[in-house]
């Protein structure tokens, strides 16, 4: 039988041999990229791009919150492909990340700071550039390379917007009166770690708290009537976002309204989600209808949200933005009144699918949650779903 430590962990979900053309293209975008660049090499040191270009095989992080791990990854013009790393780092390394992975080992003691200098002592190799400052190089940016999603990053990131999902739906039915803010940041974070998923942004708050603050991070509150869980987590590199709420007792009218508002502008974001479209344009769109919502200026209390990938926001919509929308690219919008948000992760596919052609919405919600109340609002002649307040 196979050793099954020198496999990554998600080979039974994801197997090998079906990433092998995912990395393939890949690589031959960073040689592109090379090209255009007039360079001979790039460095990679942080952690979206080291999962991008490895089709999330390997985790080089050690330190969670740190931007860069305890290994980088080079890549040559002429189809070089290595991990730099420390001597006491490589034996891991090299049986339970890069096993099944073309790369060679480039290996240090922990305590050589001039890495660069024996880099070049050990491969032939002319202009680097990197994508983090630590590096000492010219710093490039990868985002171009990472926005449009591939085949096998779109299976990936349903099956984390479906687990991310189902996590969050059954914390937020388990919500009691009582709970502290600590504990269900606590709950959800056993439920995603559970699932092999990484959560990476904890937005859990009760009451007046959410009433209060847009980015209300868990302190010392305790739930009586209303309840917010609002997350991102990842896996394989990719981000999910999503904001589910509770209350109990009849919600007060004036807040319901507030969530129909945050609903009508994220179905007019949702339209608006087409190739071409500019972040200019997606930021005008939300503020016209907050306005005819009712709550207008509302946009210029918090982002409305943008792309995503392997940042939880790549870009987001902001006057005179200059980024593109693009067909295969996922987005997280959050429009939202004070006191409620409306949030999920969705692709947009805008092609035709094995069973017919392109569909009338091509917008597919990654982070459904069916289990839990839903809110249909119609603009031009569509019915977006989106998620309601539980009321217990």
């Amino acid at each position: 039988m196979q050793d099954m430590k020198t496999l990554p962990v998600d080979s039974g979900l994801f197997p090998l041999a079906a990433r092998k053309s995912e990395l393939a293209g890949k690589h031959e975008r960073i040689r592109q990229f090379l090209d255009r660049q007039n360079k001979d090499a790039l460095l990679l040191m942080r952690h979206e791009n080291i999962a991008w270009s490895t089709a999330g095989i390997a985790e080089m992080r050690v330190a969670i919150p740190n931007e860069t791990a305890v290994g980088w990854l080079l890549f040559t013009r002429t189809g070089g492909r290595y991990y730099l790393t420390t001597e006491n780092e490589a034996p891991r390394l090299a049986a339970e990340e890069f096993s099944h992975l073309d790369f060679q080992p480039i290996l240090r003691p922990w305590y050589d700071a001039d890495w660069l200098s024996d880099l070049r002592k050990r491969i032939d190799v002319g202009a680097i550039v990197g994508d983090h400052a630590a590096s000492g190089l010219p710093v490039v940016s990868l985002q171009p390379l990472r926005l449009v999603l591939t085949s096998g990053e779109i299976e990936r990131y349903r099956w984390l917007g479906k687990h991310t999902a189902e996590a969050t739906a059954e914390l937020l039915m388990r919500l009691r009166p009582g709970m502290t803010e600590a504990d269900m940041q606590a709950q959800v974070a056993e439920a995603l770690f559970a699932r092999g998923i990484l959560p990476t942004v904890f937005l859990m708050a009760t009451d007046q708290r959410i009433l209060k603050y847009r980015h209300a991070v868990p302190r010392n509150g305790v739930l009586e009537k209303f309840g917010m869980l609002n997350l991102c987590a990842r896996r394989w590199g990719l981000a999910v976002s999503i904001t589910r709420y509770v209350h109990f007792g009849k919600m007060p009218e004036d807040l319901r309204n507030k969530f129909r508002a945050a609903a009508q502008v994220y179905a007019r974001l949702l339209q608006a989600t087409r190739s071409g479209a500019a972040s200019d344009a997606l930021f005008h769109v939300a503020r016209a209808a907050y306005v005819e919502a009712g709550f207008p200026g509302e946009e210029q209390m918090h982002h409305q949200g943008g792309a995503t990938g392997y940042v939880e926001r790549e870009w987001v919509a902001r006057p005179g933005g200059k980024d593109i929308v693009a067909n295969s690219q996922a987005f997280a919008w959050n429009p939202s009144v004070q006191g409620a948000k409306i949030e999920d992760t969705v692709l947009l596919l805008e092609h035709a699918t094995k069973s017919g052609p392109t569909p009338a919405d091509p917008i597919e919600t990654l982070t459904k949650t069916p289990t839990l109340p839903i809110e249909e609002t119609e603009w031009a002649g569509s019915v977006y779903r989106t998620p309601a307040v539980l009321e217990v």
